[in-house]
C-alpha cells in the first residue's frame, strides 16, 4: 500500500540545501531541497525568473510508493514538462512520454498526486500570476480574448490542457533543465527560453477554433464548464459519473453539455471516455510495471474481454502485445 503524506507534511519533510559555489544557479538565489534520505534521492531547484514568474528543475528518484494528498486551492498558470518519468495525479491523463501539461489560473479541485519507486523523475515546472501570464498571452500571434477568459479564471475552476510532447518541446525543456549560461546572461536566456516553451505549449491549443473564436455562440464560461466536464471524466476514468449528474457538477443543461463537448472534442462524451481510458491503459501497459488485468482494473473495465476488444479497436493490438513491446497499428 503506497504512502500518504499531506503537502504540508512533505514540505517539512524537505531539507534545504546550500547551492554549491559551482553551480551555475549560485548567482540566481536559488532554493534547493532535497527528499529525507528515507523517502528518495535528488534535488529540486526553485527560482523566480521575474516578478510574478517562478522555475523549478527536478531531479528525483523515490524509494517507495507514495502519494501527495492535495486539497482543493487556488491555483496560478502552470506548465509541466517531464523529460524522464511519467507522472500520475488524480483528474489527470498519464503526463510524460507523449504528453506534457498547462493550466489556467483558477480553482484546483483535491487531488492525489502519485511517486512510483525506482523511477527516476526529471523535469521543470513553470508557474506564473495571471497578470503576468496576461502581458505574455497579449504579444503572441492570434491571442484572443475568448480564450484569454477560458484560461483565466478566479472563483471558478481552473482549466487544464495536455499538449502533444513534440522535439521541439523536448529539446527547449532540455535546454532549460541544463542551465547552460551564467550570472546575469543566463538569467536573461532562461527567461527567453521558458516563455519560448510557453509560447510552444499555448501554439496548438491556440490554433483550436472550436476554442478559440465565439462563431458557436458559445460563451467563454460555458466552454470553460464542458472543459471542466472533460477534467471530471479524466479524474473518474474507472468511475465516471452519469452524463445527467455530469451535466449537473458542471453547471450545464445536458443538451448544452452534449453538444458542446461533441464541437470541442470531436466525440460524445461516451466516445471521449473510452479513448483517454485506453490512452491510459496503453501508456501504462509501455510502462511495463503492471498486468494487464491490473491495467484494465485501473482504467474501469471488470471484464478482460471487453478490455482486450476495445483496445485492439483502438490500437489494432491486444493489451498483451503492447506490454510485449509490439507498435500499435492503428
Amino acid at each position: 500500500m503506497a504512502l500518504i503524506l499531506k503537502e504540508a507534511d512533505l514540505e517539512e519533510l524537505y531539507q534545504s540545501l546550500p547551492m554549491p559555489p559551482s553551480h551555475p544557479l549560485a548567482q540566481c538565489n536559488v532554493e534547493v531541497s532535497r527528499p529525507p534520505e528515507r523517502l528518495g534521492r535528488g534535488c529540486t531547484y526553485h527560482l523566480e525568473l521575474a516578478p510574478g514568474l517562478w522555475l523549478t528543475c527536478f531531479d528525483e528518484e523515490f524509494h517507495q510508493d507514495f502519494a501527495i494528498q492535495c486539497p482543493v486551492h487556488p491555483h496560478v498558470v502552470q506548465c509541466l514538462v517531464l523529460l524522464s518519468g511519467l507522472g500520475h495525479t488524480d483528474g489527470y491523463p498519464i503526463l510524460g512520454g507523449e504528453r506534457s501539461y498547462f493550466s489556467g489560473s483558477g480553482i484546483s479541485p483535491s487531488c492525489k498526486i502519485y511517486h512510483r519507486r525506482s523511477q527516476r523523475q526529471r523535469g521543470i515546472d513553470i508557474h506564473l500570476l495571471p497578470e503576468v501570464f496576461t502581458q505574455f498571452y497579449s504579444g503572441l500571434n492570434h491571442a484572443n480574448d475568448t480564450l484569454l477568459k477560458v484560461l483565466l479564471k478566479s472563483d471558478d475552476w481552473k482549466v487544464s490542457f495536455f499538449p502533444t510532447m513534440t522535439q521541439e518541446t523536448r529539446r527547449l525543456a532540455q535546454q532549460i533543465f541544463q542551465v547552460p549560461f551564467q550570472g546575469a546572461i543566463q538569467r536573461i536566456n532562461l527567461q527567453a527560453k521558458v516563455l519560448d516553451l510557453l509560447a510552444l505549449q499555448l501554439q496548438p491549443i491556440l490554433q483550436d477554433e472550436r476554442l478559440c473564436t465565439s462563431t458557436s455562440g458559445r460563451k467563454p464560461d460555458t466552454i470553460a464548464r464542458i472543459y471542466h466536464a472533460q477534467e471530471i471524466l479524466l479524474s473518474r476514468l474507472d468511475q465516471p459519473p452519469w452524463f445527467l449528474e455530469l451535466a449537473q457538477q458542471v453547471g450545464l443543461s445536458d443538451r448544452t453539455l452534449r453538444r458542446g463537448f461533441h464541437d470541442i472534442f470531436g466525440t460524445t462524451v461516451v466516445g471521449y471516455l473510452t479513448q483517454q481510458r485506453m490512452k491510459q491503459a496503453e501508456q501504462m501497459l509501455r510502462e511495463g510495471r503492471y498486468t494487464v488485468a491490473e491495467v484494465a482494473n485501473w482504467v474501469g473495465y471488470s471484464h478482460l474481454g471487453h478490455f482486450a476488444a476495445g483496445f485492439k479497436r483502438q490500437f489494432g493490438i491486444l493489451p498483451g502485445e503492447c506490454l510485449s513491446g509490439h507498435a500499435a497499428s492503428n
